[in-house]
């Protein structure tokens, strides 16, 4: 039965089946002529009255019902490759006792939906699969869109139902210990690889269960893929990498699906090995490649609303794990402000994500963040926290074209009277459009920054014209 739970348990309606024809004499038809012979229908008319063929998918729920009753029930599902084995042997003695006449392309469909539907996440997983494909949205049980290369598609891919959707939910939290109904019918949890998922349902989705996967390379990007990309330039890297070198506390920041994440893992590979790194997020995404790496996650409340645990008491108990560096996937509330506290008492080299459209409106938004925290300081209090505590902003976009780039590259310098200071070290300008494709170059703006200074006392040394001059 733990088999049969997996999987939608209902027949599929009789989509595309045509109807059997009723027989002669029936209400509505010819009457017998004589002898009981009956009057050739028109040519218009013979299509109707030649048995149907069942459908692909009614033969699929059969045949995926028969491998669901004759796989072992004490079957270890982790073992893909044992339950593999046994899905084909069972699938190919099925369509040989039924003799079904199929050809070799819908035999191996169906042996795919089938497995994916048992040990995978159904429709889903050939679009996961697809390593061209970025990001999963489904939108129902009809409506299945994907990004590549940074545009929206629409799929042909679909659901039975609205059960359907919400078992592949069921077999992606499950093992993370999350859960989703109506008391609780939002949720974010990971999938083994890494991608994120965000899953919300009725009542609050008026289209049905939807689910989002943000997917993630199987291999981090690299400095050199974002380069090849277009993300950055060569010299933006060598800057980038002298700032996390000399222990500078960076925030990245943009919109949704900029690239934000990426481009903090890229940063992150800067850290020497031998330091000691405490990452917290909501749903652990972050692919560190070094060793020494604690990993903390956020824990939502249970079915009787307790348990929390929220980022911020995890930023708090990071203070006391003797942490080089800390970097909080992204700060969304009151954990700005021990984000920010913890920058400023020896916590150096920190980096965190958040939203926003420029370096500017990041700033904003750390203030706002701060106040949400519940604590009763003056504006001018905040921003000279943010101020001492911020070096770097690190600011991505996701142009028209669906192109991510990192358009400004910002050093907070200090406070004049109530104004944080702030200068573009390098900026992306736009020179145009051509076939669709937005021109324009990384460049830096010629302004040398003042921590340059803390380069030279720990001997980082940089490209002689990094800045646009030579010094």
């Amino acid at each position: 039965m733990s088999l049969l739970r997996r999987i939608e348990s209902a027949r599929p309606g009789a989509d595309g089946v045509l109807p059997t024809p009723p027989a002669p004499g029936a209400p509505g038809q010819p009457p017998a002529g004589p002898g009981g012979s009956v009057p050739v229908p028109a040519p218009s008319r013979m299509l109707s009255q030649v048995p149907a063929r069942e459908s692909f998918r009614d033969t699929k729920f059969r045949i995926q019902q028969r491998v669901i009753q004759d796989l072992d029930p004490k079957l270890d599902l982790s073992n893909q490759i044992e339950v593999r084995r046994q899905i084909e042997e069972i699938f190919g003695r099925a369509l040989e006792e039924e003799a079904l006449a199929l050809t070799r392309a819908e035999r191996v469909r169906m042996l795919e939906q089938i497995t994916d539907e048992i040990v995978g996440l159904g429709p889903m997983e050939p679009l996961l699969r697809d390593e061209s494909v970025t990001e999963v949205m489904v939108n129902g049980p009809r409506q299945v869109y994907i990004e590549r290369s940074g545009k929206l598609e629409l799929t042909n891919v679909t659901f039975q139902n609205d059960d359907h959707v919400l078992r592949i939910i069921d077999r992606i939290i499950a093992p993370i210990g999350r859960r989703i109904d109506e008391s609780s019918p939002m949720v974010d949890a990971r999938l083994t690889d890494g991608s994120r998922v965000n899953a919300i349902i009725p009542p609050l989705s008026l289209v049905g269960p939807v689910i989002t996967v943000r997917k993630f390379s199987a291999t981090p990007y690299t400095v050199d893929d974002l380069v090849r990309f277009g993300t950055a330039t060569p010299e933006m890297f060598d800057f980038l990498k002298a700032c996390v070198e000399a222990r500078l506390n960076v925030f990245v920041s943009g919109g949704t699906g900029s690239g934000k994440t990426t481009s903090l893992n890229v940063l992150s590979s800067f850290i020497p090995s031998d330091e000691r790194i405490v990452t917290i997020e909501d749903a652990a995404e972050l692919q560190l490649r070094q060793e020494h790496v604690i990993t903390l996650e956020s824990r939502p409340s249970n079915i009787e609303g307790k348990g929390a645990v929220p980022i911020r008491e995890l930023v708090r108990n990071s203070l006391r794990m003797r942490p080089d560096r800390i970097i909080v996937g992204e700060c969304r509330g009151g954990e700005a402000l021990d984000m920010l506290q913890a920058m400023n008492t020896g916590h150096d080299g920190s980096m965190s994500t958040g939203h926003a459209n420029s370096p500017r409106d990041m700033l904003s938004r750390l203030e706002t963040m701060v106040l949400m925290a519940g604590v009763d300081l003056p504006l001018r209090a905040i921003r000279e926290q943010v101020a001492s505590a911020v070096d770097l902003i690190v600011q991505q976009s996701r142009l028209k074209d669906g192109s991510r780039k990192i358009v400004n590259i910002t050093e907070v310098q200090g406070m004049e009277g109530d104004v944080i200071v702030m200068q573009d070290v390098f900026v992306f300008e736009q020179t145009g459009v051509t076939d669709g494709k937005i021109q324009g170059r990384l460049k830096p703006t010629g302004i040398r920054p003042k921590f340059a200074e803390k380069f030279e006392q720990m001997g980082i040394a940089l490209p002689p014209g990094l800045f646009g001059f030579r010094y």
